[in-house]
């Protein structure tokens, strides 16, 4: 509407000028050329509008392409020879990158490719929830019994520690790079305790509880020596699970020793002389020397665009922080 006006008032002094406001119509013609202004007007707005949602849907496209391919892997000719590739990277956890359902996924269909002359997990991560590495380890097994000629690898990248060492396990082999981390085979629960922060500030707890334990390891109340007792003993039983594991899956090529399943990690270089890992190897020195095919197909599951764009600004920020308080972590 600025523009309207700024032309009312230019047109008004123009015709003032011109004509001393004497000729007839004058006011006529001064109306018609602000509507004709307007109308002008608006057509700009609509074209720059039409512009900025044009460049808004180009934005999304190149977001959308960027994270493309999303919950399926690349294909190559029906029947051809391949080594598939499952990556497992980050921490392992219900809403991360490297959750069960998007692992097994991969590996499922990696497996059932008639083209896989072998399978090759890559593995970088810290390790994270137990539930979600047991559920992922027990379909290796799984798939490695319904596929006996199918041999599935592991590959380490920088790290492959407690919860991914645990999933690491159930491989036909593991190869390592040397300066790679190896180990931490234990269990911890972490949280926080606020009751001398909240003496100071002045501030009291209020938990009513319909049963002795419904506030187990409550961080704002004063821990409770029963309830510790119980925790650890749930962590040694977790912990016994994974030495399990552990020992099944490495067999006799582990050389076990008083430090093995304290939560210690290893290099790369010394995961090979205890028996935690194989040998060196990358995934493509694998694919080309072990499984002798060296097309790599990657079948790992990508996070969809809704997934990615939440991550990205915090949507489970909330979420995340109340399940630091207090947790089982194989990492």
């Amino acid at each position: 509407m600025m523009a309207v006006f700024k032309f009312l008032k230019k047109a008004l002094k123009e015709n003032a000028v011109a004509d001393n406001i004497n000729e007839p119509g004058w006011e006529r013609k001064v109306l018609e050329k602000v509507a004709l202004e307007s109308i002008a007007e608006q057509r700009r707005r609509r074209r720059w509008g039409i512009f900025f949602k044009l460049l808004g849907f180009a934005y999304l496209a190149v977001l959308f392409a960027a994270f493309g391919g999303w919950g399926s892997a690349e294909r190559l000719a029906d029947g051809k020879d391949h080594t598939a590739l499952v990556q497992m990277n980050g921490v392992i956890q219900a809403k991360g990158d490297a959750n069960a359902e998007n692992v097994i996924a991969g590996l499922q269909a990696a497996f059932e490719d008639m083209g896989t002359r072998g399978v090759v997990l890559q593995i970088n991560s810290p390790g994270g929830s137990p539930v979600q590495a047991g559920m992922i380890r027990d379909e290796i097994v799984r798939l490695r019994k319904k596929y006996p000629a199918t041999p599935l690898y592991v590959v380490v990248e920088d790290v492959c520690a407690s919860g991914g060492y645990y999933v690491a396990a159930a491989a036909d082999r593991i190869y390592v790079d040397k300066a790679s981390i190896v180990g931490s085979i234990g269990v911890l629960m972490d949280g926080f305790g606020f009751t001398g922060a909240m003496e100071k500030l002045g501030v009291e707890r209020r938990l009513l509880t319909a049963g002795g334990n419904k506030g187990f390891l409550d961080p704002f109340s004063p821990q409770n020596a029963e309830q510790k007792t119980y925790a650890l003993s749930m962590l040694d039983e977790i912990h016994r699970q994974f030495i399990d594991v552990v020992k099944q899956g490495r067999g006799k090529r582990l050389k076990e020793m008083p430090e093995t399943f304290t939560g210690l990690m290893w290099t790369g270089a010394k995961s090979i002389e205890l028996g935690l890992a194989d040998a060196y190897g990358t995934t493509e020195s694998v694919a080309r020397d072990v499984i002798k095919a060296e097309d790599i197909l990657d079948y790992t599951v990508k996070p969809n665009f809704a997934e990615v764009f939440a991550q990205k600004f915090g949507a489970s920020m909330a979420a995340g922080a109340m399940s630091m308080l207090t947790r089982f972590s194989l990492r």
